[in-house]
């Protein structure tokens, strides 16, 4: 289903709020792990965020998202002040983990792999 213009433009609102109140926090670095906002999508009711994390460089993504998921109760209170002239209720904040950069880099590690069976030298046919 298509996202409406309210949507988009509540998801655009929370995720620059966000952004600065994970800064404020210090939650874009967490265990020596840089997190971003990759995305956020707001349900067609705005009564529910859906935050998309994107983890670079962790060890363990499960403890960096438990970690900010510890704090979404400051998070809530820091966005409804920030948000209260502009929304009437502040949607229900959930976070998930975006991994869209683990199945980039699995594609290019079997598009290597496919390169490099197809050289010549390669005949294992």
């Amino acid at each position: 289903m298509l996202e409406g213009k309210r949507q988009k433009q509540v998801a655009g609102v929370i995720n620059e709020e966000l952004t600065v109140i994970f800064r404020k926090i210090g939650l874009n670095m967490i265990d020596g792990a840089l997190v971003s906002i990759s995305a956020v999508k707001v349900t067609p009711d705005l009564l529910e965020a859906r935050i998309y994390l994107s983890v670079f460089q962790a060890k363990d993504n499960a403890a960096v998202l438990k970690k900010v998921e510890e704090k979404a109760f400051e998070i809530k209170r820091e966005l409804a002040a920030k948000l209260k002239h502009q929304l009437r209720r502040i949607p229900e904040i959930k976070y998930y983990p975006d991994d869209t950069l683990d199945h980039v880099f699995r594609m290019e590690e079997l598009f290597k792999k496919i390169e490099e069976e197809k050289k010549p030298g390669n005949t294992e046919e």
